[in-house]
């Protein structure tokens, strides 16, 4: 499996514990931001010795296929992390699916930067990962995330009543989807 992948704009790269400093400097700048759209979160996500944790745990979901978490750079800074897009809960077999999750900072948000990212991870599932589905379960009240999928090609297929609980409460989410005809 590669590890890093290019856009026009963006480099997408897998990473391990090393990156964990900027990891953490990315959550911390987005910490009130993210509060609203994501689980509520103990203190200790909040420190360097979790995220080297997470990361060494993702790192294993990666190397056996359970999961691909890509953090965004840009191009021209490879300081400074500023998004990630996450195809996790991958399953094998007659499904061929996964789940979609990703996040941005909240200073880059209407540059095009989710789209370009998502679209690079699509490429990647379907092409690389040879799945049929990817689901993406999203808050109604979050336009810009669902404008994300929505010009991706990804329709809707209804709504999933208090799915998941954000912020310490069971939140509806659109069921979004895209299949790969491919496979």
């Amino acid at each position: 499996m590669r590890k890093v992948y290019k856009t026009e704009r963006l480099v997408l790269r897998v990473l391990d514990k090393t990156y964990a400093e900027l990891v953490l400097d990315y959550y911390l700048r987005n910490r009130t931001f993210f509060k609203e759209w994501e689980p509520l979160r103990d203190e200790m996500f909040y420190t360097k010795e979790y995220q080297q944790e997470n990361l060494e745990k993702e790192l294993k979901g990666i190397e056996n296929n359970d999961l691909l978490r890509l953090w965004i750079f840009k191009n021209d800074d490879d300081s400074k992390i500023i998004g990630t897009v996450c195809f996790n809960n991958i399953v094998k077999g007659a499904f061929l699916s996964c789940h979609l999750g990703y996040k941005l900072d909240k200073d880059e948000i209407n540059n095009g930067y989710m789209t370009e990212a998502v679209k690079r991870g699509i490429d990647i599932i379907f092409d690389d990962f040879k799945l049929h589905r990817i689901e993406a379960n999203i808050m109604p009240r979050n336009k810009p995330s669902l404008k994300v999928v929505e010009k991706l090609g990804f329709y809707n297929e209804g709504i999933a009543y208090k799915y998941l609980k954000i912020n310490g409460k069971w939140e509806d989410h659109v069921h979004m989807v895209l299949l790969n005809d491919n496979v």
